[in-house]
Parts: structure tokens; C-alpha cells; sequence
């Protein structure tokens, strides 16, 4: 028996459970990709991390920059309150993402992690928006 299949697997039922709760809280950079690509997308991407600096330098193209430091009540008054935010940072090294989805949960907003952030966009072969 292999280390793969020596812990048995959980009932379809609660590996249903699972996936749906985790492709609710998460998404990934093809998903945001193509609806950034077919104009007017459902969500505000918010680029989670970083100077303002680095943001004009490298971001995703349509996000905003604002970290979890920036996240309030006053600044998500600029959108109705059902808005789904969908947050990067760096990548998986960085917990930036989590921190802002954490943020806008604790103020009563919709949320996704965009898997990957900048790392996983770059792996993807996507285009950056920026100066470089």
C-alpha cells in the first residue's frame, strides 16, 4: 500500500463539501484572467501587498492597491455592500491575500483568494500592468 493510499478517502459527500467550500473562499489566475478578458467583470480585484511604488511597478492589470492596512469600513463605502473583492499579493510565499480577505470577512464583505497571486499570474505566461 502506498503513503498515497494508506489514509482512505472521505465519502463523496463530504469531499463535495470541501471542494465547494474551498471554491468558495478561493480562485485562480486563469479564472481572474479570463474575466478580465471578457470586460465588465462581476468583482474588484485588489492587489493586497506593498508600496505604492512596487504596485506602479508590477500589478495585475484592472487591480487596485490596497493593502489590508487600508481596508475600512469608510474606503469599501465606494462600492455597494454585496461587491465581491477577489485579493493577491505576491504569491504563495506571502500572506498578504489572506490578511485583506480576512479584513474585508470581518467587515461584512464577499471575498476570494486569487491562488498563486503574482507568482502564479507570472506561471501562467500573463501579462503584467506596470512600468517594467
Amino acid at each position: 500500500m502506498s503513503l498515497v493510499s494508506a489514509i482512505p478517502t472521505c465519502s463523496p459527500a463530504i469531499a463535495r463539501a470541501h471542494f465547494r467550500r474551498r471554491l468558495a473562499l478561493e480562485t485562480d489566475c486563469a479564472d481572474v484572467a479570463a474575466a478580465l478578458r471578457a470586460g465588465a467583470p462581476d468583482f474588484v480585484l485588489l492587489h493586497a501587498v506593498g508600496s505604492e511604488a512596487a504596485f506602479r511597478k508590477r500589478h495585475i492589470p484592472g487591480a487596485l492597491h490596497l493593502p489590508a492596512r487600508g481596508i475600512t469600513a469608510e474606503r469599501l463605502g465606494a462600492w455597494p455592500a454585496d461587491t465581491l473583492f477577489v485579493v493577491y499579493c505576491a504569491g504563495p510565499h506571502c500572506n498578504g491575500a489572506d490578511r485583506a480577505a480576512l479584513r474585508l470577512a470581518e467587515l461584512g464583505r464577499p471575498v476570494k483568494v486569487m491562488l498563486g497571486g503574482l507568482t502564479g499570474w507570472a506561471d501562467e505566461g500573463l501579462a503584467f500592468a506596470g512600468e517594467i
